[in-house]
Parts: structure tokens; C-alpha cells; sequence
């Protein structure tokens, strides 16, 4: 798994291409930080749906918090929250891809400063 680095964008300041800074997913899986006003870019550029699943280690009751999953369209884009429910023991939450050809990434978070 790679860990994905985190781009900042002010919302004092304007706009950030998510979109350019984007990298390739990992077919392996990637990790990303998860906390307040964290989110995942997901650009499909495949010609078929692909599933994003989310790790969630936590536990309710003794039972385990079932995973997300996240189905973007062939040549669409999605925007996944990272709340601290998906926390591992880094901080980081794991990103599973069902393909990852033509598929890039960004964790991004909305900053204040």
C-alpha cells in the first residue's frame, strides 16, 4: 500500500486542481489521513464502474463496523469523506480499489489557513 500525501486547500484563499495533483491508485491498495474536513478525489478515467471500499477497524458492541463501499462510474469522479470512523492505528485509513487502471487519487483536506 502506498501512503497518499494529503493536498491543503484554503478555503480563504480559492481553488486547488484536485484533479491535476491526483496520482495513480494503487492496484495494492493506498492509505490516506482521515480527521475533520478530509476527503478522498476518486477520478474513474475506465470504461467500467470501479468500487472503492474503505477499512473500518473499529467495533460496536463487540461487533465489527461493516466497510464501506463506494461505486464510481466509468468517467466519473467521486468525493469520499475520511472521518475518524475509518482511524487505523496510524491515523491513516486503508483504500481498497476492484481495479485500479485509469483510476486517480487524491486525499485532500479543507484548511482554514
Amino acid at each position: 500500500m502506498a501512503d497518499l500525501t494529503t493536498t491543503k486547500i484554503s478555503v480563504a484563499t480559492g481553488l486547488v486542481d484536485v484533479a491535476a495533483a491526483a496520482t495513480a491508485a494503487n492496484a495494492g491498495g493506498d492509505t490516506a489521513l482521515v480527521g475533520p474536513n478530509r476527503f478522498l478525489y476518486v477520478n474513474n478515467g475506465s470504461g467500467s464502474s470501479v468500487t472503492v471500499t474503505l477499512t473500518t477497524p473499529g467495533t460496536v458492541s463487540g461487533l465489527a463496523i461493516a466497510d464501506p463501499t463506494y461505486a464510481v462510474a466509468a468517467g466519473k469522479h467521486a468525493i469520499i469523506p475520511l472521518t475518524n470512523v475509518f482511524r487505523g492505528a496510524l491515523g491513516r485509513v486503508a483504500v481498497a480499489y476492484s481495479a485500479a487502471t485509469s483510476v486517480t487519487v487524491r486525499p485532500f483536506e479543507l484548511a482554514t489557513s
